[in-house]
């Protein structure tokens, strides 16, 4: 896998990462979790896998890269 390819995961992958950037579980309706940092708001499906657009837009959202999250999903 490239580090700038999004790979295939699952909504409980995306909230790990998203948690590791200071985000918190605000709550969860159904099959959607909210995020929260401040100001910022976050809604991931959480479904397996998230659609590829979905998770860029959410990466995007966030503020992050894909290469970032990529590395942030792997640990390091």
């Amino acid at each position: 896998m490239t580090p700038d390819r999004l790979p295939s995961v699952s909504g409980e992958q995306m909230v790990g990462v998203f948690k590791k950037l200071g985000f918190a579980v605000a709550r969860q309706r159904g099959s959607h979790i909210v995020l929260s940092r401040g100001e910022d708001i976050l809604v991931v499906p959480n479904h397996d896998p998230v659609a590829k657009g979905t998770a860029r837009g959410l990466i995007r959202d966030a503020g992050i890269t894909v290469v970032e999250f990529n590395r942030l999903l792997r640990g390091r």
